[in-house]
């Protein structure tokens, strides 16, 4: 009796046999899109989709899990309108805050409302489960909103320069999270990429907009808009005509409309639509970072690393003991010391002390992601040279912070002796830290405790108004005041020149008068420090410095 044939399961990922006698060609036992071992699958539209160049993300970013929708595309369009509208690009004002806030409702908006599938699209390919937001996500964005908001509170520039740039690293922290250096580094990159993918994401979001909706009715944008309009330019012409009040208001709250308005208007909103439009992207597909938090670096021998780190501790260790007057000798060492004036002794070895803080930090960084931590004996060495290094190096800090202080009260606090002293008292609350973490030899809370301690800082700079706090400290020192450099701090400083004499004080409110009057404000630009500036000019008697 002749065997049965032989019936196969059917496989939908074994190509078709050929039905003629060719040669069969023995099927790959590889899948399509097989990820190498323990790497979770790649999404097909992350290789072979409009992106070829993301496939290095493929594995931790396949695509967005929802399909955009109408009310999406309208939210962030309506978001980018109000930053063209509100965004001054040349100053600290309160249309960043205001900004910030519209596009915070348009992403809750996006990611709150539903998305109802087209009638006849095909299922959407699920290839893994949503990373759902914790707590800290939320965290963030309130520290991205906060960073702006120093906008409407303090004028000085430099200081919201470093709140904005720090604002794009929480809001990169809200968006893709990421715990290690290189999960927080590859986040950071993400929206960058993202808003150049939400392109055709948005495109197919808008053609909802000329689709039958559940009810039957078509929604124009266009024609509503224009509506809109021209029902406000009307009504509000015929009211500001009938009423002067209302004319006066109207004209401080409408801009003058030009060619260089208009090119603004164009800029700002094209960079919040892309903006806007990779950070819902990413709301809407959150990436998985888990497996670069997780991954740890290629571990070395215990002599490769113990010899080359247990010399730099005896160096730090022999610097500290033989310039131990040095560093804290202070007054009695400058005097001491022929030639020796109080600048060389703070600045001579300030920076240098301040650039070993900073490669201390990196060498440690370094030393925990390399060296084996498999045995007592590994997990030992590692809490003695690290913490020893670590221990060394906040004498340092210690040390370059006295320089930096006693610098300051002979020759008086300057924006940047203010910002790098303020730098040098993060790396020694970074390398207290690092000691806490040597406990328990687990430190995956250290690189967001460590950034969110830098933003706290930031802001509680931003709230002691730091060019107020020099121009007090200035001021109180018995040398004489330079007014020329009081003259060049923003209008924060006002209030805190009330220790100068009248004549000095009238001259250097004269000094910060010239660019308020040069630069008035609007509503877009209004600021809580040039407006107590401008109150505070307007009560002092007139003078000159001549």
């Amino acid at each position: 009796m002749d065997n049965p044939p032989r019936v196969e399961a059917y496989d939908p990922r074994r190509p078709a046999r050929p039905t003629g006698p060719a040669t069969l060609v023995p099927p790959d036992p590889t899948p399509p899109n097989a990820a190498p071992p323990n790497r979770p699958p790649v999404h097909p539209s992350a290789i072979h989709g409009p992106w070829p160049s993301l496939a290095p993300w493929a594995r931790y970013w396949p695509d967005a899990g929802r399909p955009a929708g109408a009310v999406t595309v309208v939210a962030i369009v309506a978001a980018a309108s109000v930053a063209a509208l509100s965004l001054p690009l040349d100053r600290a004002g309160a249309g960043w805050p205001i900004t910030a806030l519209a596009a915070t409702a348009a992403l809750i908006v996006a990611r709150a409302v539903p998305v109802r599938p087209l009638p006849g699209a095909p299922a959407p390919l699920v290839v893994r489960p949503p990373v759902r937001a914790g707590w800290d996500r939320y965290a963030w964005g309130a520290a991205t909103v906060a960073l702006l908001a120093v906008g409407a509170v303090r004028s000085a520039g430099w200081l919201f320069l470093l709140c904005l740039a720090t604002a794009t690293l929480t809001g990169a922290l809200a968006l893709t999270g990421g715990r290690s250096l290189r999960g927080i580094a590859v986040g950071y990159t993400m929206p960058v990429v993202a808003a150049f993918r939400s392109v055709p994401w948005l495109r197919q979001g808008a053609t909802r907009l000329r689709r039958p909706s559940g009810t039957g009715a078509n929604v124009r944008v266009a024609t509503t808009i224009a509506v809109s309009i021209a029902l406000l330019a009307v009504f509000g012409a015929l009211f500001a005509s009938a009423d002067a009040a209302f004319a006066d208001a109207l004209s401080r709250l409408t801009p003058s409309i030009g060619v260089p308005t208009t090119v603004r208007w164009i800029f700002v909103f094209g960079v919040a639509l892309l903006t806007l439009g990779g950070a819902a992207f990413l709301r809407a597909g959150p990436p998985d970072l888990s497996p670069l938090d997780a991954t740890e670096g290629r571990k070395v021998n215990r002599f490769e690393w113990a010899v080359p780190l247990g010399l730099l501790v005896l160096l730090f260790a022999c610097f500290v003991a033989v310039q131990l007057t040095v560093l804290f000798g202070g007054n009695r060492h400058v005097l001491r010391t022929e030639g020796l004036t109080y600048a060389a002794y703070a600045r001579g070895g300030f920076w240098q002390l301040a650039f070993v803080t900073g490669l201390t930090l990196v060498v440690l960084a370094g030393t925990v992601r390399w060296a084996p931590r498999a045995t007592p004996a590994d997990r030992l060495l590692i809490r003695v040279i690290l913490g020893a290094l670590a221990a060394l190096t906040l004498v340092i800090v210690g040390s370059a912070l006295f320089r930096m202080n006693l610098y300051a009260d002979t020759y008086g606090l300057t924006r940047l002796r203010l910002l790098v002293a303020c730098c040098e008292g993060w790396f020694g609350l970074v390398l207290l830290l690092v000691l806490a973490a040597g406990v328990r030899m687990r430190a995956r809370w250290l690189p967001r405790v460590a950034i969110a301690a830098g933003v706290l800082a930031l802001l509680g700079l931003a709230a002691a108004n730091p060019d107020r706090l020099i121009a007090e400290h200035n001021i109180k020192q018995s040398r004489t005041v330079d007014l020329a450099y009081l003259g060049t701090l923003s209008p924060d400083a006002a209030p805190g020149l009330d220790g100068l004499d009248p004549a000095r004080r009238a001259c250097v409110l004269g000094r910060m008068s010239i660019p308020l009057r040069l630069h008035p404000d609007d509503w877009r630009g209004w600021n809580l420090g040039r407006e107590r500036a401008r109150e505070i000019i307007a009560e002092s008697p007139r003078g000159n410095c001549y």
